[in-house]
């Protein structure tokens, strides 16, 4: 448990708003940084086999102005592709998914490492939103981060394990302190005590089934 709770730690987590056109915009900001050089970093972030690996197998015309598909999951286009600084993506799910970008930035830190910020900015909504709040896209981060670390280790899981581990005890517990923190980053944001406990307890509900 321990090393859940230093995972979870090691995250810093933002939650906002933005316009985009006439609509207001959601936000999720998560910081981390890894001890692996930006080269690396960015190579694990692109490269379809190493995504396979931490994330979702993905398909498509990878590169600036191409698209993408995750199996599973979400598609769009690649808005941009600047090597090895920063990757925007649409991020698109469902037949009427509304804006939704996600934006993963790198910055090489001292000592070899790398700072990476993963911005999702979207349009949810509203019955969705008042239910959930924003951790019902950060926790799913979250989650991303922690395969993207345990790979850049030299770790990771396979998918058939993967499957096994998300109804772990250990899965569990994650999912649960990772809502708490985007609770506090909601609170932090200006959120009512009574909306953040509310959407919580959604939220990690939502991820557990529980």
């Amino acid at each position: 448990m321990g090393e859940i709770v230093d995972e979870i730690g090691r995250v810093r987590r933002e939650v906002g708003t933005r316009r985009v056109g006439s609509e207001e915009a959601g936000t999720v900001l998560l910081r981390r940084a890894f001890d692996a050089g930006a080269a690396e970093v960015w190579s694990a972030v692109t490269s379809p086999e190493r995504i396979a690996r931490w994330f979702l197998p993905v398909t498509g015309d990878l590169r600036a102005g191409g698209n993408y598909r995750l199996e599973g999951n979400a598609g769009g286009g690649i808005l941009e592709c600047v090597p090895p600084e920063r990757l925007r993506v649409s991020w698109l799910i469902g037949p009427d998914p509304g804006f939704s970008e996600v934006e993963v930035r790198l910055a090489p830190e001292d000592g070899g490492r790398t700072v990476l910020e993963l911005e999702h900015v979207s349009v949810l909504p509203e019955e969705f939103r008042s239910q959930y709040g924003p951790g019902a896209v950060g926790v799913g981060w979250d989650l991303a981060l922690l395969g993207l670390g345990w790979h850049l280790t030299g770790g990771g899981i396979d998918k058939e394990d993967a499957v096994e581990w998300q109804t772990s005890p250990e899965a569990k517990a994650f999912v649960a302190r990772s809502g708490e923190e985007w609770g506090r980053a909601f609170a932090a944001s200006g959120a009512d005590a009574e909306t953040v406990t509310a959407t919580t307890v959604a939220t990690v509900a939502f991820y557990t089934g529980e």
